[in-house]
């Protein structure tokens, strides 16, 4: 019996050390832990643990790090979007659908998964060359790889400084601009290198089109 009463106890014990155990890394893991990180990042990376949202005109209007197309609210005959020449457009996407303007929706992230031997990827840069080529007015020759390939994400809000400046005309004629006045802009929203030596120059599609908006609303 005393044996018995024994082990009860010491099973007592065992489980009474758990649950306390349990109870403390809850408070610890799940509750303090999180609280910490969330606020030393809302403190120290505000923008960055927010999304990196952008905002124009009081509202939320995308995020930096995500590309969204600027489309009109007409379709073509196969249903797909138009581009919208008043605005710069980004690189292809070959990730899920997006929406109009600046209500970006997409439903997967992803390239396309095509080889480089592929006849459908040939055939579709060829086609997207010959589409941004006319939709800009420029010879087939000058159009940049980034108009004519998507990002590995489908997600990439930046397109090269060659790309800006092929639309620069184009923008500039559908918003009543100077050519030289809009490619200013481009010029300013070039960014650099990260670092100085990581990657390439780039320009967000998103914050470009926004300064656009404000320079033909003045």
């Amino acid at each position: 019996m005393t044996s018995m009463n024994s082990s009860v106890r010491g099973t007592a014990r065992l489980i009474g050390a758990g649950l306390r155990a349990l109870l403390a890394l809850t408070v610890v893991c799940g509750v303090l832990y999180p609280l910490a990180v969330t606020g030393i990042a809302q403190a120290a990376f505000h923008d960055q643990a927010n999304g990196s949202e952008v905002t124009s005109g009081g509202r939320v209007v995308g995020s930096e790090l995500i590309g969204q197309r600027f489309d009109l609210d007409t379709k073509d005959e196969d249903g797909n979007p138009l581009p919208d020449p008043r605005y710069f457009q980004p690189r292809p996407s070959a990730a899920g659908t997006n929406a109009y303007n600046t209500q970006y929706s997409i439903t997967v992230s992803g390239a396309s998964n095509l080889a480089a031997d592929s006849k459908v990827l040939r055939q579709t840069v060829i086609d997207r060359r010959k589409q941004v080529a006319r939709f800009n007015d420029v010879a087939p020759s000058r159009v940049p790889v980034d108009a004519l390939t998507a990002s590995g994400s489908g997600l990439d809000p930046d397109i090269s400084p060659a790309y800006a400046k092929l639309q620069v005309n184009r923008v500039a004629k559908a918003n009543g601009l100077a050519g030289d006045e809009v490619a200013r802009l481009v010029k300013k929203h070039t960014g650099g290198r990260q670092l100085g030596f990581l990657g390439e120059p780039r320009v967000n599609v998103l914050r470009l089109n926004i300064a656009l908006t404000r320079l033909t609303q003045r």
